[in-house]
């Protein structure tokens, strides 16, 4: 099997020194970039199946950095990490496109857990290239991009496998569990709003394309989110 390549951004030398020994010993090929200008130039000589991005970054932030990463059209997998629990910054991580969000200090299985966990997701959904047509909405698994009314949904990992789930099951009711499992291949955690965040970001994308909100996803108090088209579509 093909070692994942992985981009470590952390100025924390010690830390990427034991990533690096750790993770190679699982089949994960990690480079190392100590800054946000390094690791641009680094995903500019080479293509990275998955980065693992530091919050607090010097010279670039990882907050801005993620920000480029996205405008630029860069769709791998990103996992944030921080010294800080705090809500707003995982919120923040989300909404500017981060699939997944650990706080530090970490253990070594969680962390090799998440990042499982997202490879495994991605994967699989090139794994099935059959595209997926629904109304105006369409899926295509094998490139991991959607487009509606023709025009492409830019998404990150997570909010592909989250709108490829709803897709297939559309006019039902799929739970926050189901969906977390399905989009970020692990159970849902206690007070964990990551997939509401996810949804909050498809919505904004989806509505940018469709003001008549010809497709939809609504919110069922206490049950999770359904997609829904219009009748006839």
């Amino acid at each position: 099997m093909t070692a994942a390549r992985i981009l470590l951004v952390d100025d924390d030398v010690r830390l990427a020194g034991m990533l690096v020994e750790l993770l190679a010993a699982e089949n994960f090929q990690l480079a190392h970039a100590s800054n946000g200008a390094a690791a641009l130039a680094r995903l500019a000589r080479r293509s990275f199946d998955l980065v693992i991005l530091d919050v607090a970054r010097p010279q670039v932030d990882g907050f801005a950095l993620l920000r480029r990463l996205r405008k630029e059209g860069r769709s791998m997998p990103v996992l944030m990490l921080s010294a800080l629990a705090d809500e707003h910054d995982r919120i923040l991580a989300l909404e500017l496109g981060a699939d997944d969000y650990l706080v530090k200090p970490f253990s070594v299985r969680e962390l090799l857990a998440r990042l499982r966990a997202l490879l495994r997701r991605s994967a699989h959904a090139r794994a099935d290239p059959t595209p997926l047509a629904l109304g105006a909405l369409a899926i295509y698994p094998g490139t991991m991009s959607a487009t509606l009314e023709g025009v492409p949904v830019r998404l990150t990992t997570a909010e592909f496998m989250l709108l490829e789930a709803l897709a297939r099951s559309a006019g039902r009711v799929q739970s926050r569990e189901t969906l977390t499992y399905q989009a970020l291949g692990r159970p849902l955690e206690p007070f964990d709003r990551s997939i509401d965040t996810h949804i909050s970001n498809i919505r904004r994308k989806l509505l940018s394309l469709d003001p008549e909100r010809g497709v939809e996803i609504k919110s069922w108090r206490g049950h999770g989110y359904v997609l829904t088209v219009p009748s006839g579509s």
